[in-house]
């Protein structure tokens, strides 16, 4: 059943900053505009991310996107131990300087999604006994989507999934699930995890500075699915479909299941008990779930 309990907020979520150039602490740095990359550079927001994430000396992280190491550095001062992912092998090789030293901290070039980081997190703990596992990172624009998709869905048993990404997309996964701000992320990230809202970044507290502002989440794991359904696949299914079209009727946008004709589909909805000329974004999780199981006995 649905915990029903609303997004949380911390409070004093905004900060406010001017743009002050360049910091010294990048200089030589180049940022790679391909792989979308604006570094962290706000101490106040570094400091909020750490705290609000969970992590204590018995935690294992999983940093995605280290960067030149804004997170990485105070991190290893807190947790068990770090594994940092980038995609990039300067930012890596600088982080290497950086890290030279440190026992708890552990440098993998290469893609996050690509990446079996189930097996990495999974051997990584057992080999330092540590009790829990954190995931932290500052996810690129352009995949915000399929990260937190990918790390919701590994079954690492994670504790807690705490990224920043574009402000928008934030206020859709942290929007209600049935309200007019939710979207297809919404019911997905709320299936798996409760969700709280730490902090708006204005765009001024990255180098270079990018064109929108950004937030912070922190994705508690639920121990059990919000819903009981019977094929989970399915009712994702659903809920794309649903939002494929959001602006048209569930008997008109759920034609997007090719597998199901218009007639099967009106009598699940029917069966879901569920009026065919609503829109998807009306919809709760649980009725969601129960046109999946209807369609699932079809």
């Amino acid at each position: 059943m649905s915990s029903g309990k609303r997004s949380k907020k911390s409070k004093s979520k905004h900060v406010k900053r001017e743009f002050r150039g360049r910091p010294a602490s990048l200089a030589g740095v180049r940022p790679d505009k391909r792989l979308g990359q604006n570094f962290l550079i706000d101490d106040e927001v570094i400091n909020r991310i750490i705290d609000e994430s969970g992590v204590t000396d018995k935690s294992l992280v999983l940093e995605i996107g280290p960067g030149t190491g804004a997170l990485t550095l105070p991190l290893a001062e807190r947790a068990g131990y770090v594994i940092a992912v980038d995609l990039d092998p300067e930012m890596i090789e600088g982080l290497r300087i950086k890290t030279f030293g440190m026992d708890n901290v552990e440098l993998i070039l290469g893609d996050i999604l690509e990446e079996d980081i189930r097996t990495i997190t999974h051997n990584a703990m057992e080999e330092h006994g540590l009790d829990e596992l954190r995931i932290i990172g500052n996810l690129p624009y352009y995949i915000t989507t399929p990260i937190i998709m990918k790390l919701l869905e590994a079954g690492t048993g994670a504790k807690s999934i705490t990224v920043m990404m574009q402000k928008e997309v934030a206020d859709r996964i942290a929007a209600e699930p049935g309200t007019r701000a939710s979207g297809a992320i919404t019911y997905q990230v709320h299936y798996h995890a409760t969700v709280t809202e730490i902090i708006d970044v204005p765009r001024e507290c990255f180098y270079p500075v990018p064109g929108v502002d950004s937030a912070v989440l922190r994705l508690d794991l639920r121990d059990e699915p919000a819903v009981s359904v019977r094929d989970e696949k399915l009712l994702f299914d659903c809920v794309k479909a649903g939002f494929s079209m959001r602006r048209k009727t569930l008997g008109n946008s759920l034609a997007a299941l090719h597998n199901y004709d218009k007639q099967t589909l009106s009598e699940a909805l029917e069966a879901a008990g569920i009026d065919p000329g609503r829109r998807a974004e009306t919809l709760s999780l649980e009725e969601f779930a129960r046109l999946a199981d209807s369609l699932q006995e079809a």
